[in-house]
């Protein structure tokens, strides 16, 4: 059984270890499952032509040769099948890590998988398979206990592949929004050490500042993303206790491009959503990296709030949706940067909000409570790309099929 585990406080005097990753070079036909690990499903390849599951990932076929080999949501469940315990392995990562349990488990689905193992499960016993981005950036399997376990994400192993807030220091870049204040509400039930939110003017009493100061464990600190001076101050204060950042900054305003009357809302929507992400980036980048393997409770996430309209532009809010993509294109820069350290930095992706910002709007809409319990749950299960509401994932799934289509149809 999983045992709680608490803040450790690591010593001064000792050398913080250099960040190191796991093996990552995998093929393009085996990014298939680096995909579906970003989203949190669990994927295999599926022969079109006779249905055979197939593990490892091929280029074809090994019962009918076929070349039609497209990945597809499996039945998890299996058996474990043998387990063992690597003490001295040959992987400087592993090294550091060791002991490191694997095993070799039976899928109903047919395929056998060598995996992580879970501390919770024995072998002989049944297991549900999972696919988890490791610190590289790489698909692998862990097998879990088939249902919840107390104290489940405490597992070093698991914990080593996810970005659980537990017992960790959080950092919210903008407490005035409504979605900030869910956020911090919903950090500090999830035992975060110290949820840290940003207020442009803390010494300034409003609704906002009262609702922060009554929730556990939240420290609001003066923070403007759009100041350098601003974010350069609190990274020289906290960016080395900062464990994951969590960037919900926004700057909302209808219209297009040709309607508007001069760059100045276009401007400020870009030193919110792009100069913003940037000035965090290098203030705290570099201390997260840093920290990439300190321990159980390592620099483990940049979070980035994002419009599902980064995607696809919405001329109803045009210039918006292009500051949006601005944002995603910085944060898969910010990834490969980060990657190396062992630092994940995860997308978040949404439909309208249920703010007075998109008031004209009809719904569906995602409400600020149902944006943070995602990123709480993106946190816990180590994904890249979220799709938060019915709106998001509606676009994900159509730009996977036509994206000419959508273009046309957001167009009117």
């Amino acid at each position: 059984m999983s045992e709680p585990f608490g803040r450790s406080r690591k010593n001064p005097r000792e050398k913080t270890r250099a960040p190191l990753v796991p093996p990552g070079s995998r093929s393009r036909t085996a990014h298939g499952l680096t995909a579906a690990a970003a989203e949190g499903c669990f994927a295999l390849q599926v022969c079109s032509d006779c249905g055979l599951v197939i593990y490892p990932p091929r280029d074809a076929c090994p019962g009918c040769l076929s070349a039609r080999l497209p990945y597809q949501e499996v039945n998890p469940g299996g058996t474990l099948v043998v387990e063992t315990t690597v003490r001295a392995a040959a992987e400087p990562y592993f090294r550091q890590r060791a002991p490191w349990r694997v095993g070799t488990v039976k899928l109903d689905a047919g395929p056998i998988l060598i995996v992580h193992l879970h501390r919770d499960v024995s072998e002989g016993g049944r297991v549900r398979l999972a696919l988890k981005l490791d610190k590289s950036g790489a698909a692998v399997a862990i097998a879990l206990p088939e249902t919840q376990t107390p104290n489940m994400h405490d597992d070093p192993q698991l914990r080593e592949m996810t970005c659980d807030p537990k017992s960790r220091c959080v950092l919210i870049t903008d407490g005035g929004s409504a979605v900030g204040q869910a956020m911090a509400a919903v950090l500090s039930a999830a035992h975060a050490t110290t949820v840290f939110v940003g207020v442009a003017e803390p010494w300034n009493p409003s609704a906002a500042t009262d609702l922060l100061g009554r929730l556990e464990r939240v420290e609001i600190v003066p923070l403007d993303i759009t100041d350098s001076e601003s974010v350069a101050t609190q990274a020289r204060q906290n960016g080395e206790r900062i464990d994951i950042i969590i960037n919900t900054a926004e700057h909302v305003h209808p219209g297009g491009i040709m309607a508007r009357d001069g760059v100045s809302i276009a401007r400020a929507e870009m030193d919110v959503r792009y100069f913003g992400l940037m000035r965090l980036a290098q203030a705290f980048g570099p201390a997260m990296a840093a920290r990439g393997a300190d321990g159980i409770n390592s620099a483990t996430a940049f979070v980035n709030l994002l419009s599902v309209y980064a995607l696809m532009n919405w001329p109803a809010y045009g210039a918006y949706s292009a500051a949006e993509a601005a944002s995603l294109s910085a944060t898969q820069c910010l990834r490969t940067e980060l990657r190396l350290a062992g630092v994940k930095v995860i997308n978040v992706f949404f439909g309208p909000l249920e703010t007075d910002r998109f008031q004209t709007v009809p719904p569906p809409k995602v409400t600020p409570r149902a944006l943070a319990e995602a990123v709480l749950d993106a946190l816990k299960n180590g994904l890249e790309d979220v799709f938060v509401g019915d709106v998001a994932t509606e676009i994900r799934a159509r730009l996977a099929v036509n994206p000419k289509a959508l273009e046309r149809e957001l167009g009117g």
